[in-house]
C-alpha cells in the first residue's frame, strides 16, 4: 500500500533528508524531488525582474491588414502587412514589422501553436484556391543587411 503525505510533510521530509521507505513510498520520494526542482524553479523565476509591456491606446484599436508580404535577408524577416481593397488599383503598407531569424521562428511556432487550438475550438480553417496578386513593387526583398 502506497503511503500519500501533504506537500508540507513531503518538504519536511525531503529538508530532514529522510529518506526511508517506511516513511514515504518510492513513487513520492519522485514526486518530492520533482515538486522540488518546480519549486526551485519558481523561486527563481519570481526572482527575475518583471517585463511590463505598455499597450498605447492608438496600438490598441489595431489596424486591419488582409494580405502580408514576407521577405528575409540572412539576419532578419520584414512582414509587411498590407490593407487591400476590392476594385483599388492601388494597395498600401499598413504596418512593416522587422524580427530576427529567432524571434521570426518564434513566431511561427507561437502561430501554430494558437491555430491548432483554435481549429481544435472552432473547426479548421479553409483556404480559399484564390490566387492573390502581388501589387507592382512587391517582388521580394534583394538586399543584405
Amino acid at each position: 500500500m502506497e503511503s500519500w503525505l501533504t506537500i508540507d510533510a513531503l518538504m519536511r521530509v525531503k529538508s530532514d533528508d529522510i529518506w526511508s521507505e517506511r516513511v514515504i513510498s518510492k513513487k513520492s520520494i519522485i514526486f518530492v524531488e520533482l515538486f522540488t526542482l518546480l519549486y526551485r524553479q519558481n523561486m527563481k523565476e519570481e526572482n527575475k525582474p518583471q517585463l511590463t509591456i505598455e499597450l498605447p491606446e492608438g496600438v490598441a484599436e489595431g489596424t486591419y491588414a488582409n494580405m502580408a508580404i514576407i521577405a528575409h535577408s540572412s539576419s532578419e524577416f520584414i512582414l509587411d502587412f498590407i490593407r487591400n481593397m476590392p476594385n483599388m488599383p492601388k494597395s498600401k503598407v499598413q504596418s512593416r514589422i522587422i524580427l530576427n531569424t529567432e524571434q521570426a521562428k518564434r513566431l511561427l511556432l507561437t502561430l501554430q501553436e494558437n491555430i491548432a487550438k483554435y481549429e481544435e475550438r472552432y473547426g479548421e480553417i479553409r483556404l480559399s484556391n484564390n490566387k492573390v496578386n502581388m501589387p507592382i513593387g512587391f517582388g521580394g526583398f534583394k538586399g543584405e543587411a
